[in-house]
């Protein structure tokens, strides 16, 4: 059995308390989801209502939720960066938004990287123009949806604990959903705008489609904003049950709106 090394003189080894390994997992779980969201984007799905209603953007009536796999794992995002507003403050927050972008962009530099390498000649390898389909022709839509994530996200902690305090940590659906409802706001028009009409200006090829008129952008974003807006006060009763499972689990208590990381 090999002994224990005990620490060399003067130094101590760092402990780690359960709230520090529960911010791990949260960050890791937020960036997880965050890059498969990214990753899966590029698919859109399509499941019918079985019934329809008035669509205000366009002359066909909504019948069917039409939106990007990415929402799959979006919403998740939503839930975590409420929790670790609650419990960890506001710079928390915003250094696990930080890890996230840089995490993204170093998945889309390995992604770029791998498809430029040259292709191994076999019949057993994947095929060139399958591969370069998938990972090489969301670029515009990747960094549009980094660029919205980081400016979205920075302003759901600035509303979040702008409406703890006004609220005097009073109203948790209030400040979780309001919150996340105004960022997503933002998000789904940066996003748009960034995708389908200045990154292709940008960033396009002779095969880009051309840029698509502001109002199509503003409907294009609309339509996504619904999507989210619905999954945004769906998910409010999980943000309870976060806090319930923070609360008897790991004993954290929600940060007072005068606590300074607030």
């Amino acid at each position: 059995m090999t002994p224990k090394l005990a620490d060399p003189p003067g130094v101590t080894a760092p402990v780690f308390t359960i709230q520090h390994k529960l911010y791990v997992w949260l960050c890791a779980f937020f960036v997880a989801c965050l890059i498969i969201a990214d990753i899966v984007g590029i698919k859109l799905f399509r499941i019918p209502l079985g019934f329809s209603f008035w669509n205000p953007f366009g002359k066909d009536p909504i019948d069917a939720i039409e939106h990007t796999c990415g929402m799959l794992t979006f919403p998740v995002t939503f839930l975590l960066t409420d929790l670790l507003n609650e419990y960890y403050g506001k710079r928390a927050a915003r250094r696990v938004t930080y890890i996230g972008l840089v995490m993204a962009l170093f998945v889309f530099g390995v992604m770029n990287l791998s498809v430029a390498m040259p292709r191994l000649p076999k019949e057993y390898n994947v095929d060139e123009k399958a591969f370069e389909a998938v990972l090489g022709s969301a670029q515009t839509m990747y960094l549009a949806s980094i660029t919205a994530y980081l400016v979205g996200q920075l302003s759901d902690i600035w509303i979040f604990h702008a409406l703890k305090r006004l609220t005097r940590g009073r109203f948790v659906w209030l400040r979780a959903t309001g919150s996340t409802v105004v960022s997503q706001l933002i998000d789904s028009f940066i996003v748009s705008y960034l995708a389908f009409s200045l990154g292709r200006q940008i960033l396009g090829g002779p095969d880009t489609p051309p840029p698509a008129p502001f109002i199509d952008v503003l409907k294009i974003a609309a339509t996504g904003y619904m999507l989210k807006f619905v999954v945004a006060i769906a998910i409010t009763p999980c943000i309870y049950a976060g806090h319930g499972i923070l609360h008897r689990l790991f004993g954290l208590e929600p940060l007072p709106p005068d606590d300074p990381r607030v």
